[in-house]
């Protein structure tokens, strides 16, 4: 039998479609599923939700408003941040999807908790100086499994396609690399994050971004526990694949385990 377990999935800060979201969820058996959207989701996991998962599912992009052209950032509360360290201090696990990566830009250590940062403006990560990251919808590619032994990447073909949104971002730190994209990380194959918040949506005129690495999918330690990035998972093509279905039901149980 089945064993059932908590899961916290956070969400909000960036648009995504909530029935096909809904439907990949319900894909996981032997999951409670509690759904916390921001800016509620800050409340619930200052007050304890955290501390009640054996799993949690970062698919949310929390502190920023766009107005005006440019994104405004602030930092979370004492409270999430406390609840969040505290939770990987004592052994829990999570899986960070797509744009969790650009949550909290003014909380440095979320960053180095994933081991990577989109940037929708330049900005530090990991201590050096960065241009704003890039962006391209709906590209096909194919997934490479890069070491078909985790537990995470269990049970998927040695190479598959994909159909997503990548980004050009920079990611660094002790991490165990899962998936690699076939495609080239270079600056003509992305659009600035700047200019899309700016309203030149598909540009990258005038951006001299460096290229970064190939990689979309990695395990690290955090505290006691563990975090897997995933970077698969724009919207509802994603959702219903069943690799990427495979690839996350994956992670959420081997970040779970004891």
């Amino acid at each position: 039998m089945t064993m059932n377990r908590n899961l916290l999935v956070l969400s909000g800060g960036h648009p995504y479609e909530a029935e096909p979201f809904a439907g990949l969820l319900a894909s996981f058996d032997g999951w409670t599923v509690t759904h916390l959207i921001h800016p509620e989701a800050e409340t619930g996991v200052a007050g304890g939700a955290a501390a009640r998962a054996d799993a949690i599912l970062f698919y949310d992009m929390p502190g920023y408003s766009f107005a005006g052209g440019k994104a405004a950032t602030r930092p979370p509360s004492f409270a999430w941040r406390r609840a969040i360290t505290d939770y990987f201090a004592r052994g829990g696990g999570a899986v960070a999807m797509h744009h969790a990566i650009a949550g909290w830009a003014d909380w440095p250590e979320w960053a180095e908790m994933i081991g990577g940062r989109f940037l929708y403006d330049p900005g530090e990560a990991n201590g050096e100086q960065h241009l704003d990251s890039g962006y391209r919808h709906d590209v096909p590619y194919d997934a490479v499994v890069l070491d078909p032994d985790h537990p995470v990447t269990a049970g998927l073909p040695a190479r598959f396609p994909l159909c997503d949104e990548l980004y050009l971002a920079p990611v660094w730190g002790d991490a165990t690399p899962l998936l690699r994209a076939d495609h080239a990380f270079v600056r003509a194959n992305f659009y600035s994050a700047s200019q899309a918040v700016a309203g030149r949506m598909f540009s990258n005129a005038g951006w001299d971004h460096r290229p970064e690495g190939d990689v979309i999918a990695w395990e690290k330690p955090v505290g006691a526990g563990r975090l897997v990035y995933l970077q698969p998972g724009d919207g509802p093509a994603a959702y219903a694949d069943p690799n990427l279905r495979r690839l996350l039901a994956n992670a959420l149980a081997h970040v779970a385990a004891s």
